[in-house]
């Protein structure tokens, strides 16, 4: 049923409610109260005296040139692609992406590891083995493996899923299984493929037989998905998707009467179960909103409506190429997103509908799945120096910190950080990427993905996507405001 004005009017009044996260984050200079993204020095605060830098102070050099963390804190390899063995001998394969940590029997820590390998096996040199039994097109090269990190340290890994194309981000499920999203919409007989591709997979990562004969889920549609979470209440599915020409949206898929959702249930779905739709944004004067980049003040509350998908598996006209105009709301790279405060967070890579070269900014939203609104939380303007830290630009990959506010995995230019968004809006850095892929003259750094914690929340798993190196980081976390 459409959201009417009244409701949404009514709605916004409440809007900030169970949301942890408030204020701007390096915001642009249209925005009203602005802060300027921190780099661990005191600045001044607007109107309130002193502002004490949040986070755990600045970042200390890595002699090993891998991972600056700042004092007090340590990382471990967890794996790494060409130098760590998968179960099988064969290597750990490259381009990490999104991740989920589990929790397993007797202190073992389970984690689920995306590899964005996009196209046939052939082009990469360390594609997904193709695992017997765990194959779902032999021509792909992406898939999932599984890390398993014991008490004593030692690590095992294994494939969950191989024959994919591109996995990019994903979702942890509330019964403990990780959907991997494929950002992809090659059909059979394209870039070398044999099967049709552009769907999200279940994997187990309790139970390896449980991943045996991968099996789409179709019901989620076919599109370029970066990431997806489940309303563990209502059971809908909010996904993402990375796609341009026209920019992307945000989809919901609500599950047919009688579904309960639950390990391997998935795959007992019909192809056109349940009903995939977009949101459909507007303000509160009722205004259609066509794309969420319009956006430029901190708060700014829309009512989401949702417009059903005509053909979801998409084989003859991509899904946001079916909605004219005035259907849908677009968004400019839609990317991770996490489940918390009743609802989804969610991130578009782009704060504006056009962008000057391939500068980033970025935006990160709240959807209310309750109030039915998506509310601006984070907003970071362009990085006006991509070489020092304390800028930051293109947020990538999301988690919800159990110590406050939002960590994210930066995707943008020059150097690439993990860093804090506290409740308060500020930022902070938590690491930075030392390992120069390129030159002094031009040198290149990798992004960084897959960004979650631990079970016992002690531990921060993080990658560098290229060469593909996974990241166990610890220290003395601390609530941060």
């Amino acid at each position: 049923m459409p959201l009417s004005r009244r409701d949404f009017t009514a709605r916004t009044v409440l809007a900030g409610a169970g949301v942890a996260l408030t204020g701007t984050v390096g915001a642009l200079a249209t925005a009203p109260g602005a802060l300027a993204a921190d780099d661990g020095a005191p600045q001044e605060g607007h109107g309130h005296g002193p502002a004490h830098a949040p986070g755990y102070g600045p970042l200390v050099p890595d002699p090993a040139g891998i991972l600056a963390l700042p004092a007090g804190f340590t990382y471990r390899v967890i794996t790494h692609s060409g130098v760590t063995k998968l179960d099988s001998g064969e290597s750990t394969p490259s381009n990490h992406d999104g991740t989920a940590a589990f929790e397993g029997r007797r202190g073992v820590t389970l984690l689920v590891n995306n590899h964005e390998l996009k196209g046939p096996r052939t082009g990469w040199a360390h594609p997904v083995p193709l695992a017997e039994g765990l194959v779902y097109d032999p021509a792909a090269a992406g898939g999932c493996t599984v890390v398993e990190v014991r008490r004593g340290g030692e690590v095992a890994e294994w494939v969950g899923v191989a024959g994919t194309s591109t996995n990019c981000a994903g979702g942890a499920t509330p019964w403990d299984t990780w959907l991997t999203c494929e950002e992809s919409e090659d059909l059979a007989g394209k870039n070398g493929m044999t099967k049709d591709h552009g769907y999200v997979f279940e994997v187990d990562p309790h139970d390896r037989r449980a991943n045996r004969d991968p099996k789409p889920v179709k019901a989620f549609g076919r599109y370029a998905h970066e990431a997806v979470v489940i309303d563990p209440r209502q059971g809908h599915a909010y996904l993402t998707e990375d796609a341009s020409g026209p920019n992307g949206l945000l989809y919901r898929w609500t599950p047919p009467t009688g579904f309960r959702h639950g390990r391997g249930k998935l795959r007992t779905l019909a192809d056109d179960a349940g009903v995939l739709a977009a949101a459909k944004c507007f303000d509160s004067s009722g205004r259609f909103v066509d794309d969420l980049s319009r956006a430029t003040r901190i708060g700014t509350t829309y009512g989401v409506d949702w417009v059903q998908v005509a053909d979801r598996d998409a084989r003859t006209v991509p899904v946001r190429k079916q909605f004219g105009e005035s259907a849908v709301t677009r968004g400019r790279k839609l990317e991770g997103m996490w489940w918390a405060d009743g609802g989804a967070y969610f991130v578009s890579s782009y704060a504006r509908e056009e962008s000057p070269g391939a500068a980033h900014d970025g935006q990160v939203w709240f959807y209310d799945a309750k109030r039915r609104t998506v509310r601006l939380t984070v907003l970071i303007g362009v990085n006006a120096d991509t070489t020092a830290d304390g800028g930051y630009d293109g947020p990538d990959n999301i988690t919800v910190s159990p110590y406050g506010g939002l960590v994210i995995a930066e995707d943008g230019s020059g150097l690439q950080h993990l860093f804090g968004a506290t409740e308060s809006g500020r930022t902070y850095p938590l690491a930075r990427n030392e390992m120069n892929l390129g030159t002094a003259e031009e040198p290149e750094y990798s992004e960084f993905t897959g960004v979650c914690f631990s079970p016992d929340e002690r531990t921060l798993f993080a990658n560098i996507q290229d060469p593909g190196i996974m990241l166990a980081i610890t220290g003395p976390w601390r609530r941060t405001r």
